[in-house]
């Protein structure tokens, strides 16, 4: 074998190592287990100066997007901010230093309908691919190396679905060689080798949420919040298991479902509140319904026997941090009004974003309302839910600034 062609191996073999997902990666929205959940251990310790230090900080563009890091890369979505003939671009950054890898960009306007605007799903990256969702039904499959484009549909266009008066916002669930879209009436399925469409369920405008999957009495299922129902279906076909009604105003069920074992809870914001529900094979029942925590975008997590969530009701002002009981609905305590904002569970701490950019660090206990640490970290507004992956703290504005912050610090806290 000649040289040339060994170092040609051998670049390929350090371009397909640093796609080698690792425990601490969060290759999608929600984390690798879909729930919020991060599996990092020791990351937090003392801040010098009271903050975490900033290592880098760059802008790709307005939108809600959240981000995935693998494999040392973050994958995030933004848009140029124009109205008429706008882009979208899938940015592919060094998750250590920010540097650019690689750009994608597709046709997408701004789409500011009575808020920012910008694109909501995040990538999700499935080996060596990255799957994209956009608001008007762009969805595409990239190379995770090089950023080019593998395939690429119209779903709205192509497929005749609907486009929810906010745009598609779920990401892309990858299930075996499916890519799982929540459009239509309660969701779409496409090779995820070559985009042609496995199976649908309808061309009504869809809910806002991602898919969630999770055992159904012994059967695998994916959870899809639909438009005015909560749908449990077989991933293999999209046939729909059973129903839990769910009319939200203007149809905006966005906030996954937090799932603990036989009983998940349901959320939407517009004074809806939330919902208790116990499932089996055959079918699902409310156990109670309340306006204690109106999770309008951000999905609440469950722990065990409780569940913890932002409750959006108080808008930019007065939304609160809260722990319910699952099963009942109890208010266990509540937090300090703050911004609304979004949060991510580690170790058994809240890292909670607040609207206005605030990382307020809280105890994941029913025990009591504990903050372990509190510091600004981006301003602005912040919507997106915060990544933390090997040690550091990923945020995004807005505007699109996104921050990495080192919160491991000097130390562990006392």
């Amino acid at each position: 074998m000649t040289r040339p062609t060994l170092l040609v191996l051998a670049a390929v073999g350090i371009l397909n190592s640093a796609l080698v997902g690792t425990a601490g990666d969060w290759p999608r929205y929600r984390g690798s287990n879909f729930n919020g959940i991060s599996v990092e251990k020791d990351w937090l310790g003392k801040w010098p100066g009271g903050s975490p230090k900033q290592v880098w900080k760059k802008n790709v563009g307005i939108g809600f997007s959240s981000m995935s890091v693998a494999g040392g890369r973050l994958y995030t979505v933004g848009n140029d901010g124009k109205k008429k003939g706008g882009k979208d671009t899938v940015y592919c950054l060094d998750a250590a230093t920010g540097a650019e890898v690689w750009r994608y960009v597709y046709d997408q306007n701004l789409d500011d309908h009575y808020y920012d605007g910008g694109p909501g799903a995040t990538p999700t990256v499935d080996e060596a691919r990255v799957y994209i969702v956009g608001r008007h039904g762009t969805v595409a499959c990239l190379d995770a190396v090089k950023g080019v484009e593998v395939w690429k549909r119209d779903i709205h266009k192509e497929l005749g679905l609907a486009i929810p008066e906010w745009g598609f916002n779920g990401s892309a669930h990858i299930e075996g060689s499916l890519v799982i879209v929540n459009a239509g009436n309660y969701g779409l399925a496409l090779d995820k080798a070559t985009g042609k469409e496995a199976w649908t369920t309808g061309k009504q405008a869809s809910g806002y949420g991602t898919a969630v999957p999770f055992d159904n009495g012994g059967q695998r299922a994916l959870a899809i919040f639909a438009a005015t129902h909560l749908v449990a279906i077989d991933p293999k076909t999209g046939k729909a298991l059973w129903r839990h009604p769910w009319k939200t105003s203007y149809d905006v069920n966005a906030a996954d479902p937090a799932i603990s074992g036989d009983r998940m809870f349901i959320s939407s914001g517009y004074g809806s509140g939330g919902s208790g529900i116990q499932f089996t094979a055959a079918g699902a029942k409310e156990l109670w319904k309340n306006k204690e925590i109106a999770a309008h975008m951000a999905s609440p997590v469950a722990i065990g026997e409780h569940v913890y969530g932002v409750d959006g009701m108080g808008g930019d002002k007065g939304s609160k941090l809260k722990c319910l009981e699952l099963q009942t609905g109890k208010l266990v305590w509540a937090s300090p009004a703050a911004a609304t904002g979004s949060m991510t569970v580690a170790d058994g701490k809240i890292l909670w974003i607040t609207g206005s950019g605030e990382l307020v660090v809280v105890a994941a206990s029913p025990a009591g309302y504990k903050e372990l640490a509190r510091a600004q970290v981006t301003g602005g507004k912040v919507w997106s839910p915060p990544v933390l992956a090997h040690g550091r703290l990923y945020v995004r504005t807005a505007k699109g600034d996104v921050v990495c912050a080192d919160i491991k610090g000097e130390g562990k806290l006392d």
